[in-house]
């Protein structure tokens, strides 16, 4: 009897494994080498442009590099506490934060407003579509310039229209107060981005969920707040994360409104960590002190990413519920 149960459980466990193997099988070697093959070039990038670039960052931020006879010395954590007792520091993280607070949200508003507008016509969406989105594939360098105009506090076009309707403009340039709204304004110019993602998540909810809801006496409204949002959710959270860190990484719009001249006084409002960053690694020549800023950065990233992923999982519609 014993023998019969273990001749038996020998029985199907090798049955397993040859159901087991059955399923491996479709696995070609040759074909997993090929796919391994063709994503190399992304893999051997990521490694150099990215895994060793970061590590030799990490190093550099423990050393005095010495740019003239191309050597470090050992500083061991010096330049973190260089971080923490620069007061520049602490003003430049202020003011990144709180341009990410104000464009976050206006870039995200702006861009649905734009993509309901592009899903609700008939006829010459596509036409529109390429409009708006090429803000997108104008140069910064550009756009800036058209900015400078734009927000000159005594011949911008902007405050030119204001005072149409007897509006007295701000400096938009030169105003403490203003600055931040300024790059803002510049960064919303390039929104399609953002755009083209919501549209295509728009475009992908389900004709009957809103044929329901009109069956039921809901308007617009009630439609846009009940269905197309919830059903668009997951995709609104990505773009806040993507957004969120592209913000805290400002750089381009605050630099080339008020640093490109090496000889312009700039207002402590427009002192962005990453331009700050910059003035430490590439005018100042303080590279490890710079590798240490970077680093601080990347560490603040993560944490608000992990806390808005911990925040959003709970409000995100996927489908079946929110993921709780």
């Amino acid at each position: 009897m014993a023998a019969t149960i273990r001749d038996a459980a020998v029985g199907r466990a090798l049955s397993g494994r040859r159901r087991r193997k059955a399923v491996r099988e479709p696995y070609n070697k040759r074909e997993v080498l090929a796919g391994y093959l063709f994503i190399s070039p992304w893999i051997i990038g990521f490694v150099i442009f990215t895994v060793l670039s970061m590590s030799w960052s990490l190093g550099l931020s423990f050393t005095h590099f010495d740019l003239a006879t191309n050597s470090a010395t050992p500083a061991g954590v010096d330049n973190y506490k260089l971080i923490f007792d620069d007061p520049k520091v602490l003003t430049s993280l202020i003011n990144t934060f709180s341009y990410a607070v104000l464009a976050v949200p206006l870039e995200l508003a702006f861009a649905m407003v734009l993509a309901l507008l592009l899903n609700g016509m008939i006829k010459g969406s596509g036409f529109f579509r390429t409009v708006f989105y090429l803000p997108k594939m104008t140069p910064h360098v550009a756009t800036a310039s058209v900015f400078l105009l734009l927000l000159n506090g005594n011949v911008g076009a902007i405050n030119q229209f204001l005072a149409i309707f007897g509006i007295d403009g701000p400096q938009w340039l030169n105003d403490p107060t203003w600055v931040k709204p300024s790059i803002v304004l510049m960064t919303m110019w390039g929104a399609a981005g953002s755009m083209v993602i919501l549209l295509a998540a728009v475009q992908n909810v389900p004709r009957e969920l809103y044929e329901a809801a009109q069956t039921d006496g809901a308007d617009r409204w009630q439609q846009f707040w009940r269905v197309t949002l919830p059903m668009i959710s997951p995709t609104l959270f990505f773009l806040v994360i993507v957004n969120t860190i592209a913000a805290l990484q400002v750089f381009d719009q605050a630099y080339l409104l008020f640093y490109r001249d090496a000889n312009s006084s700039a207002p402590d409002a427009a002192l962005f960590y990453g331009v700050y960053l910059f003035q430490q690694a590439f005018q100042q020549f303080n590279f490890g002190l710079a590798a240490a800023m970077s680093w601080l950065l990347f560490v603040i990233i993560l944490i608000i990413t992990l806390i808005q992923m911990k925040i959003g999982n709970r409000l995100v519609f996927y489908g079946g519920g929110r993921d709780d």
